[in-house]
């Protein structure tokens, strides 16, 4: 039988995720897409989405893009670094991230993600290294 990631990763919402808003829309192995809503909490003074909401949209799909297909001894993990070239204001709109892991060493992985605007323009592009950790510490 086929595990439905998307709904196991929905079930265990992250608790800063779910402050800034992000929602999974789908989650299969080694890929995530991910919504962040539009509001004016995520604002700058104006009606751009501010480049830390957009950091965080980018580093949560890549986590869970990470997660989707983990070695099962790995019981621990984190961001290790994250660049972000940002390429046009997303202005009022919600956007959505595609994180795609690109290379998946024995305790690093690489994502590129890609995020966008309901209309396809490219707002961000990321990439992600995460360190994964094995055993108790």
């Amino acid at each position: 039988m086929k595990r439905d990631l998307t709904a196991e990763f929905r079930d265990q919402p992250e608790p800063f995720s779910s402050l800034v808003g992000l929602e999974i829309v789908e989650v299969q192995q080694d890929f995530c897409r991910m919504r962040l809503p539009f509001r004016s909490e995520i604002r700058t003074s104006g009606v751009v989405v501010h480049g830390g909401a957009i950091a965080t949209l980018i580093d949560t799909a890549a986590v869970v893009a990470v997660w989707s297909d983990v070695d099962p001894t790995a019981t621990r993990g984190a961001t290790a670094s994250m660049t972000v070239n940002y390429l046009a204001a997303a202005q009022s709109v919600d956007l959505i991230a595609e994180a795609q892991v690109i290379r998946r060493g024995r305790s690093v992985v690489f994502v590129d993600v890609d995020v966008f605007s309901p209309t396809e323009e490219y707002i961000a592009k990321g990439l992600v290294t995460y360190k994964l950790g094995r055993g108790g510490k």
